[in-house]
This record gives C-alpha cells, structure tokens and sequence, in this order.
C-alpha cells in the first residue's frame, strides 16, 4: 500500500456482494416502469441471473406496449397485464435452459417478489430471499415465509 491509498474501510458481506449482482443485472432491464435483477446463488457461486423485461425476441417494453402503463394500473396489481417476464422468473428459467438445479439456492433480488415469483420459488426449491427494496404488495413475502422460506431485507 502506497502513501496515496486509502485503506478498505468495508468489506461487503455475502449477502451485499450478491446484492450487488443482482443491482447490475436490473441495470439489463428492459421494463419502463420498474428495473428489477435477480441472482439465484448456491454455496456462494452463482447459478443463474435475470431481470425483467419482454421475452426473448419480442419487442422491448414502450410506453406504446405496456398495457398496465396505458391503462394506469397501479405497482402492485394486475400482473397478468405485463408482457414482461419478471426477473426471478427469468433466472429460475435460466437454471432450467442450462440444465442447472436451484434446489437450496438463494434469491438476492432488488425487489420483494410478488405473489406469483413467490409461487414459483417455492416450487423451484429456493430455500432464502435477499432484497434490497420492498414492492407496493407484501403479499409474496407473506407467501415465502409461510413457506418456511427465510426472507432478509438489506437496507441501501
């Protein structure tokens, strides 16, 4: 160390560092209204990642094409109205394109998963949830842990 620099004062946990990833992952978000990443992590590697946004070879979310814009839905309600794949959708699909399971995984994602990424959770086998924000709707969160899934916030 020179003179010039300045120590590490920080050093992220576990749990910050994958946050991180799952922050960069949301920056590939083609979704108007909300980025959100995922990261799925199993023994402190990473296993798959996704964000949210149009599938695969359609046309990326406009003002002209999101149809929960266009009819003022509220954050929170009417999911069946976006054309978007959710970010731990995306990244569950991801282990699943690859061949790889996420049975005992942890989920670190920018957002609380609503209600149907919740459902899928816990069907996938994810056994924690790390977020950094909570979504207008708590009731995915209410789901995973009734599910026994342990579910951490990390304040910013």
């Amino acid at each position: 160390m020179t003179p010039d620099d300045k120590p590490r004062t920080h050093r992220p946990t576990v749990d910050e560092y994958f946050s991180q990833f799952a922050e960069l992952a949301a920056t590939r978000s083609s979704c108007i209204r909300r980025q959100v990443g995922a990261v799925l992590v199993r023994d402190k590697h990473i296993l798959s990642t996704g964000y949210n946004g149009a599938p695969t070879g359609l046309v990326h979310c406009t003002p002209k094409t999101c149809l929960r814009l266009q009819a003022g839905v509220k954050p929170g309600e009417r999911h069946e109205l976006c054309r978007g794949v959710h970010a731990e959708q995306n990244a569950i699909i991801q282990c699943a394109l690859h061949g790889v399971s996420s049975r005992g995984a942890t989920l670190y994602c920018t957002d609380t998963p609503c209600t149907i990424c919740a459902k899928m959770l816990i069907n996938a086998g994810i056994k924690r949830v790390v977020v950094k924000r909570r979504y207008p709707d708590d009731a995915g969160v209410k789901m995973l842990k009734e599910s026994g899934i342990k579910v951490k916030f990390i304040e910013k």
